[in-house]
């Protein structure tokens, strides 16, 4: 190597250090300001939405105040929308996205996850009165469900030839149905049912079984694996503790049950 090769090569690597040691800096910058931003959706309930009081309310927003409980730093809620999360992540508009985000290899390209904090599935609701706990208790009853959509895909694969399925054109069709008395039990997201048992009270509706499981992931800036790795260590924590199960019952009327690392 030459004598000005060497010089460019030093030169690089000597640039390459402060971006590195940016790069791992989040963690520090959190604990040194005390304060930690985390990227919530507040159109999104159960997950995230804007309670009565005008304070967002939901399971993101419950398990950013509790990452932030333990980091021992106060909390600043950025509210975020599907379409913009990742880019808060990676311009450093948030430190965390807990915004019900499912973890791919595409979304894996840009950023990085941590452990899943909680469940994200499509189910059967009814009536506490109905005693419904398998696809088996569908026989004979009337089942509302979106036609095309993952829990038809899912229900049709396990129902009973004798349950009544009754397809309609979109969620709030569907949802429609269902209050409406017109199909006894309604198959849906765990967020379309949460919104609607939260308007309809009156219903008495509840969980009864999942079709399809698929978690929920922290979203963390890539190359933050000091701020992961710390995030995974408070996840494991509130895993062993019982309080994901506790948050996902409060929230989705079911525990959060066996969730990947």
């Amino acid at each position: 190597m030459t004598h000005r090769r060497r010089l460019l090569v030093a030169a690089a690597a000597a640039w390459l250090l402060p971006l590195q040691a940016q790069a791992q800096a989040a963690l520090e910058q959190i604990m040194a300001r005390k304060t930690i931003q985390i990227a919530i959706p507040t159109d999104f309930p159960p997950y995230g939405f804007v309670g009565t009081d005008l304070k967002p309310r939901g399971l993101d927003i419950d398990m950013a105040g509790y990452i932030a409980d333990k980091l021992g730093v106060k909390l600043e809620l950025v509210s975020v929308t599907s379409a913009n999360r990742i880019a808060y992540l990676q311009t450093k508009k948030a430190d965390l996205v807990i915004s019900t985000l499912g973890k791919n290899p595409e979304r894996e390209k840009v950023i990085d996850f941590t452990a899943a904090y909680s469940p994200f599935f499509q189910a059967v609701f009814a009536p506490k009165s109905l005693p419904i706990g398998a696809a088996a208790d569908l026989a004979g009853k009337t089942v509302g469900v979106t036609r095309g959509a993952i829990e038809d895909l899912e229900l049709t694969k396990i129902a009973p030839p004798s349950a009544d399925i009754r397809r309609f054109e979109d969620n709030n069709a569907t949802v429609a149905a269902f209050v409406s008395g017109q199909v006894q039990v309604i198959a849906t997201g765990a967020s379309v049912a949460g919104n609607m048992m939260a308007r309809n009270p009156d219903l008495g509706a509840e969980y009864k079984f999942v079709l399809k499981d698929s978690p929920n992931f922290i979203g963390v800036a890539k190359g933050e694996d000091a701020l992961r790795a710390k995030v995974n260590e408070i996840i494991a924590s509130a895993k062993a503790a019982g309080e994901l199960d506790r948050l996902a019952k409060k929230w989705l009327g079911r525990p959060a049950g066996t969730l990947p690392d």
